[in-house]
């Protein structure tokens, strides 16, 4: 028996042996969908743990279309939390480290050959350590696969806020949110708008800046700890009360936008700069937040549970004004997968100033605020680069991908200007930099690398390539010119992250007894 297609047309009867049929359709499928395992690894301040993810992209619509997008996404394993084990010489213990990711591994049932892509960030007291690239390169030998960043205090405010889910709440709500991340060494706070990060800080208070021991007594207090005893003028020890107390007040204080004495000594960036948009919701993530939520009632040695019953407290008496939403990711918010979709670009418009310099392997984007449609002012454009840089993963001497969104006529003025501004964010560079990648969603691409490698002489190689659509926390790599077609392979690898919060948590706040240690509340 036999499939017939194009009826009542002779000349275009077709057969096909329906044993065969099923092969066709898979045929069909793998054409138009990728299936990728990835695998996101946090390696924090005071917990580190991974997340395996299923992960299925599809060819767009369009016709002959070569660009994928992800359309699924599907936890397929998360390992424990475990406590970052640091070792007395100040590195990372990368043997245990290194057993419990193996172990993780085996526990999952998933080899290591069979993971696609991934991500390996790096945060908080966990970037101080001598060791810690080689940590990063530990788990990511195979650097054509994954991303190793270590995140910097407004990278690591906005990856918060992302993995929570409060930038897509704010687009969601159409309103301000403030996303606080409290971590075991730092909380970070973003404020995001219409699903956009506007604003960012960090200050040095955490849920394991103290540390118990078996027998209640104080084991290991960190240095912001001993601040902020010294600023009260007490002793430690003997007033673990008051210097959480200080602790858990500084943060309502932030969430307030108020900069007090002692905020602004533990400030380990510039406060958050508001602006117009006044923050409406708030939302909290981090381990701490476990606590706030009612979803962890264990205790493991430190003042996360106390740092959480202050601001339970706070908000229930009213003393903190801003509705409460529920995120979807707490703990695991800073990380939770990585995937990679293939772009072809079209030759004809971009400007490849050194082929040599390709490929390009697992460079960070930078995505500027900036609103390309009008007059194009380079000290603006300059400025909004600038805030960018210093949420990216860029280190020293390394290419940077910088995402721009043309809009309007491809005037030379407007062009030039552009230029200039970003020669101007980038001044401070010397000609031994790695290329500096310009990635534009519009038709400017060839003209943009011109003007700023021919006119203006930057002191760096340009590549530029448009047709491309970035965002933060987006990786790219690009291959080398294909000939005779003259294209550009580009693999952009994007953070997964969740999506808006469900619902609001509008539900009264119940305190359960904390196991294991006596109250200092």
């Amino acid at each position: 028996m036999a499939l017939r297609l194009h009826e009542g047309d002779d000349d275009h009867v077709h057969e096909i042996a329906l044993g065969r049929r099923g092969e066709l359709v898979e045929y069909i499928w793998k054409v138009e969908n990728v299936e990728l395992t990835t695998v996101g690894i946090d390696i924090g301040s005071s917990t580190s743990h991974l997340m395996f993810s299923g992960v299925r992209l599809q060819r767009k619509t369009q016709a002959l279309s070569s660009q994928f997008v992800v359309v699924e996404r599907k936890v397929l394993w998360q390992s424990p939390i475990m406590l970052t084990p640091f070792l007395a010489d100040g590195t990372i213990d990368a043997d245990a480290l290194g057993g419990f990711v193996a172990k993780s591994y085996r526990h999952a049932g998933i080899d290591a050959d069979a993971i696609d892509t991934g991500a390996v960030i790096l945060t908080g007291e966990a970037i101080k350590r001598r060791n810690a690239r080689a940590i990063a390169d530990l788990f990511a030998a195979d650097a054509g696969r994954f991303v190793c960043a270590s995140a910097g205090h407004h990278l690591e405010c906005a990856l918060a806020a992302h993995g929570s889910g409060a930038v897509a709440l704010s687009r969601e709500l159409d309103a301000p949110v403030l996303n606080v991340d409290i971590g075991g060494g730092t909380t970070k706070l973003a404020l995001a708008d219409a699903g956009r990060i506007v604003s960012t800080a960090a200050f040095a208070v955490g849920g394991r800046l103290i540390a118990f021991g078996a027998d209640g007594a104080i084991a290991r207090a960190d240095e912001p700890a001993r601040q902020v005893a010294d600023y009260l003028d007490v002793d430690l020890p003997r007033n673990v009360d008051r210097v959480v107390h200080a602790m858990s007040n500084t943060i309502i204080d932030a969430i307030h936008g108020r900069t007090t004495e002692l905020l602004a000594r533990l400030l380990l960036t510039e406060p958050l700069a508001v602006g117009g948009s006044m923050p409406r919701y708030l939302t909290f993530s981090g381990g701490v937040s476990e606590y706030i939520y009612d979803r962890e009632v264990g205790y493991f040695g430190d003042i996360a549970p106390l740092i959480a019953r202050h601001i339970r407290e706070a908000l229930a008496r009213g003393r903190i004004a801003l509705a409460l939403r529920t995120p979807q990711e707490g703990i695991r918010a800073t990380v939770i997968g990585a995937s990679q979709f293939t772009v072809q670009v079209s030759g004809k418009t971009i400007h490849i100033g050194d082929p040599a310099a390709l490929p390009l392997r697992n460079v960070p984007v930078v995505a500027p605020a900036l609103e390309l449609e009008g007059d194009v002012v380079a000290s603006d454009v300059a400025a909004a680069i600038a805030a960018a840089l210093m949420r990216a993963p860029v280190e020293e001497n390394r290419a940077v991908a910088l995402a721009l969104r043309w809009r309007g006529e491809p005037l030379y003025p407007r062009l030039r200007a552009l230029a200039e501004g970003i020669a101007l964010a980038f001044a401070v560079e010397d000609r031994a930099a790695a290329p500096l990648v310009l990635m534009i969603d519009g038709d400017v691409g060839r003209t943009l690398g011109y003007i700023l490698e021919q006119e203006i002489a930057l002191a760096r190689g340009v590549l530029s390539i448009d047709g491309i659509q970035l965002k933060e926390f987006d990786f790219v790599d690009i291959g080398e010119v294909i000939r005779p077609a003259d294209v550009v392979p580009v693999v952009i690898k994007s953070l997964l992250f969740s999506g808006a919060p469900q619902a609001a948590h509008d539900s009264p706040i119940h305190y359960r007894p904390l196991a294991g240690r006596r109250s200092l509340s």
